[in-house]
């Protein structure tokens, strides 16, 4: 799981990463991230209604907190990432979300 000191929890911070960072849109996320600029990295997650129900948020949110832990080395220190799934994210494999991450942060200029 990402450690509590990487979750992103402030709105302010949500709607600032969202509205002025990179984007990077595959079939099952898009990734919002500002680079670099703070002190240590910080990730959130927003899973909507559209996904599923509860439960398949749920699941979809700890398996993208998990992939993005192994992530965390391989994108600038002190940015800022919104990762946003859609609706096909819960019937999703692993391996395709770990693929489509790995993508979107390319593509956002986050390295990965």
């Amino acid at each position: 799981m990402l450690g509590p000191e990487h979750r992103m929890r402030d709105s302010a911070q949500f709607r600032h990463t969202v509205r002025r960072g990179r984007r990077a849109a595959q079939p099952t996320l898009v990734t919002h991230v500002v680079a670099g600029g703070g002190e240590r990295t910080s990730v959130g997650f927003v899973v909507s209604k559209a996904v599923g129900s509860a439960v398949d948020r749920n699941r979809v949110k700890r398996r993208l907190r998990h992939l993005m832990r192994a992530r965390l080395d391989s994108v600038p220190v002190g940015s800022q990432i919104v990762v946003r799934a859609l609706p096909p994210a819960s019937r999703a494999s692993s391996e395709a979300l770990a693929e489509q991450l790995d993508r979107a942060l390319v593509r956002s200029g986050s390295g990965a």
